[in-house]
């Protein structure tokens, strides 16, 4: 994956709670091969009406924020079911970070595998952020390294759990995570082998 470090880019204000993984990618565009993208089918029935056509006041429609970056909603973003492809839409068009005040534990952890960071902040700094961006303002500049979000002259922290930090910092899986700890997990495995040797596999490789 490639690291999260710093990401200066657009930033599309999203102010609805609780937006599911259904509504992040409809379960019919499920089908379709992940090698064709799922970009084009993110918040699809938000995005478009019935004859497919972009609903004008859907802000991922407005002028300037075709290109975002950053999605800013509210309260429990990507609850419902577990699909990984939810994230898959977020990513495949071109999002790779959503702020919010709280997320669906599954769909945040499949978002950090997947180098997308979701990053937590008070209810209060939300709204002053999709207030900042109503007010017209594109620009955001997300730090993972410092925690820190600033759009114009307001600058908030957020949160994130520390191992999905290194993760996203150093653009690990959780193979690599594991990989990482090598020298530690060869030193318990040659301390262990003396402490209890019948543990050990008899024919190691």
């Amino acid at each position: 994956m490639r690291p999260f470090t710093q990401l200066t880019g657009s930033a599309c204000p999203l102010p609805l709670t609780s937006v599911d993984t259904d509504q992040l990618i409809p379960a019919r565009f499920m089908k379709r091969s992940r090698a064709e993208g799922y970009g084009g089918y993110l918040l699809h029935d938000l995005r478009f009406d019935e004859a497919g056509a972009p609903r004008p006041d859907f802000p991922l429609n407005a002028p300037g924020r075709e290109g975002a970056q950053v999605l800013v909603a509210r309260r429990n973003f990507g609850s419902g079911s577990s699909r990984e492809a939810a994230v898959y839409a977020l990513a495949d068009y071109g999002i790779r970070c959503v702020v919010a005040p709280s997320f669906g534990d599954i769909f945040a952890s499949n978002a950090v595998n997947n180098g997308l960071l979701p990053a937590k902040v008070t209810e209060a700094d939300c709204e002053s952020l999709i207030a900042m961006l109503d007010d017209g303002l594109h620009g955001i500049s997300v730090d993972l390294e410092a925690c820190r979000i600033v759009i114009g002259n307001l600058a908030v922290p957020f949160e994130i759990d520390p191992v999905w930090r290194t993760k996203l910092l150093n653009g690990w899986d959780d193979i690599d995570l594991t990989l990482s700890q090598s020298g530690a997990i060869k030193a318990f495995v040659s301390v262990d082998r003396v402490a209890r040797p019948w543990a050990a596999p008899r024919n190691p490789r």
